[in-house]
């Protein structure tokens, strides 16, 4: 079969190695256009880019796939299926009719929980002990088409939403190779989704999800660090100092206002919570210095209890 590929970051880019390693006849890669970064304002490849540089895939990065030439070069490129995996765009219903046998695309939760553009983050913010990756077939609203298959993999309690992103992009290379198999065999079922009020739809993350209210349970506020991670990464306020915090976990029951910090050391620093229970942040970063564990910190910014 021939198949073209569409992804962006490197979630995407170790799908499609996968399926390069796999050896899928992989006809073209689309990826978002280079954009402009850091002070030089260099302009840098896409990880599925560079990667697919490496193997000699033609690379395509229009800016619209909405555009006419653009469909009609995917049409050119005669596919039985277009693989999705984080492109960054909504694709029209013209390029979903385009392969004789399906559009899918690799989804980074247990569908139908979690549709939307932070689907491994709100897992972990919400205490999830389970997640997945789905294959399905695309459809005009997001997220929303039929089920192919699904693989589940359980959440580590000190696993942060980075770990899993990596862990995730590894299963969903697995899954999309066993997805295409079984599109080539006549194998493959499609499961509508029943999408009710229990699923959560996971929107786009903010910087106003950053502050850390003292007020909540301890493990809200754990899983916050984790779930926020690699950004917009969890924030508090220490005696005028602002840091992020990248590692935290819960403490001893405690009988304390929220907020106050109980204990500065070698074990980290212990701040009370509205559950009757502390919390300890072992790794922070203070705004203008480098991210560390906190007792490295305390040695040079020592905190009177």
């Amino acid at each position: 079969m021939r198949i073209v590929f569409m992804g962006t970051p490197d979630f995407a880019a170790v799908v499609l190695r996968r399926l390069v390693e796999d050896h899928w006849d992989i006809a073209a890669a689309y990826t978002q256009p280079d954009k402009p970064k850091n002070r030089g304002m260099k302009l840098l490849a896409t990880p599925v880019k560079e990667y697919a540089v490496t193997q000699n895939i033609p690379v395509y990065q229009p800016v619209s796939c909405r555009d006419g030439a653009v469909l009609e070069e995917i049409r050119g490129l005669e596919p039985d299926v277009i693989v999705v995996a984080a492109y960054g765009k909504l694709l029209p219903q013209a390029l979903l009719d385009i392969p004789r046998r399906a559009v899918i695309n690799v989804h980074s939760s247990i569908l139908p929980q979690y549709r939307g553009a932070a689907p491994i983050n709100w897992a972990i913010l919400n205490g999830d002990t389970e997640t997945g990756v789905t294959i399905q077939y695309m459809a005009a609203e997001l997220d929303a088409g039929d089920i192919l298959l699904v693989k589940t993999t359980p959440i580590d309690p000190e696993e942060d939403a980075g770990q899993l992103y990596h862990r995730l992009a590894v299963l969903g290379g697995e899954a999309a190779s066993e997805a295409l198999s079984r599109l080539r065999d006549g194998t493959a079922e499609r499961t509508p989704q029943a999408y009710g009020p229990q699923y959560q739809y996971a929107s786009l993350l903010s910087r106003e999800m950053s502050p850390m209210d003292w007020n909540r349970p301890a493990q809200e506020l754990v899983n916050q660090v984790r779930g926020l991670i690699p950004w917009p990464c969890a924030s508090t306020d220490v005696a005028g100092v602002r840091w992020k915090v990248f590692r935290a976990h819960t403490g001893r029951e405690v009988q304390a206002r929220p907020g106050t910090i109980l204990s500065a050391g070698n074990n980290g620093i212990e701040i009370a919570c509205g559950c009757g229970r502390s919390l300890v942040i072992t790794e922070l970063q203070a705004d203008g210095g480098k991210r560390m564990a906190a007792a490295d910190y305390l040695r040079g910014h020592p905190i009177k209890v």
